[in-house]
């Protein structure tokens, strides 16, 4: 029977940490500090986990006017039904912002930055708001108005090329409007209207995921835009409305949200293809605010689940490589 340095061409080398470089998978080493003999095997998406990040100062939900940026540097605005206020989040520790959105409101949506970013419609107590404005990294600047006003829309994009998708104005809706940096064109509309779901990508390259269609029913329908027509893809394994996400058309996730019969904790990864279930957030809720721009390293800030909101801050990461120590007799 062949040994290790007859399979590999070298024998089992000693470390005194773990290695980080993917260069090392499929090896066996020896950690001297631990004492152990460990393998290094193949990381992605399906083996990322969920960590507690800082909490928010003020607890919120469905403030999806709401999320921008990363992981280690994103900005959450708005709070449902009329809040202003605003937070910057380091990686480590949200801070208040005293640069407040003019129009307090929830169940919007935003895209963009930390520096650069678009909110676009949304609810408050005076009503269901078409209301869009732009922050360049210091204040907000009302522009000019969506065409539908319409509340738990999904956006996908930059400040300056983005998509409006879908929503409510009071029953679901279809609609789906492009923003070219200074006004809303009517484009085409999603096969199915329905609201409080999510979408990413680009304005001309975008999916748009799972939603309720009416109170309590849930679609698992997804729906792929190539900048002229939907087409309908791989369904998500869960059904579910009011999650977060983060990513690409090609690779990208979602966690959380409100399905049935409960609140959601699960995450799913979608490869371009099809979706897989992988490992849960740690608390379960929906009014979830995700950004993130990668299914490698996204945020879920805030959430609400009976009898109120979250202010608890959970941060995802895929790591490039997994090292698991061998148990040996």
């Amino acid at each position: 029977m062949a040994n290790y340095k007859e399979l590999e061409g070298f024998g089992v080398q000693t470390l005194a940490t773990d290695p980080d470089s993917p260069g090392w998978i499929g090896s066996i080493f020896y950690n001297s500090t631990e004492g152990v003999f460990k393998t290094v095997k193949p990381g992605g998406v399906t083996a990322g986990t969920w960590a507690s990040g800082g909490s928010l100062n003020t607890a919120r939900s469905s403030s999806a006017l709401g999320i921008v940026g990363t992981q280690n540097d994103a900005y959450i605005y708005g709070r449902y039904a009329d809040g202003t206020e605003t937070e910057n989040y380091n990686g480590t520790s949200w801070t208040s912002n005293p640069a407040s959105i003019n129009t307090g409101r929830g169940i919007s949506q935003g895209t963009g930055t930390t520096t650069a970013a678009l909110g676009f419609g949304g609810e408050y107590p005076g009503g269901i708001v078409a209301l869009t404005e732009s922050w360049n990294g210091s204040s907000w600047t009302e522009v000019n108005d969506l065409n539908t006003a319409r509340f738990g829309l999904a956006g996908a994009g930059t400040q300056g090329a983005t998509l409006g998708i879908a929503g409510r104005n009071p029953g679901r809706i279809g609609n789906v409007e492009s923003w070219n940096g200074t006004s809303w064109t009517e484009t085409t509309d999603v096969n199915t209207a329905r609201s409080t779901g999510q979408a990413v990508g680009t304005q001309t390259d975008a999916i748009f995921a799972t939603a309720d269609l009416s109170p309590s029913t849930y679609t698992a329908n997804v729906e792929e835009w190539n900048g002229s027509s939907w087409t309908e893809i791989a369904d998500v394994n869960t059904a579910r409305s009011n999650y977060g996400s983060s990513g690409t058309t090609s690779s990208a996730i979602i966690f959380g949200g409100l399905g049935s019969p409960t609140v959601k904790a699960e995450t799913e990864y979608y490869d371009g293809t099809s979706w897989t279930e992988v490992n849960d957030m740690a608390t379960a809720r929906y009014g979830v605010n995700g950004t993130g721009g990668s299914s490698t390293s996204a945020l879920a800030a805030g959430g609400y689940t009976p009898p109120g909101n979250y202010s608890l801050t959970e941060e995802w990461t895929a790591p490039d490589l997994v090292i698991n120590t061998l148990t040996t007799s």
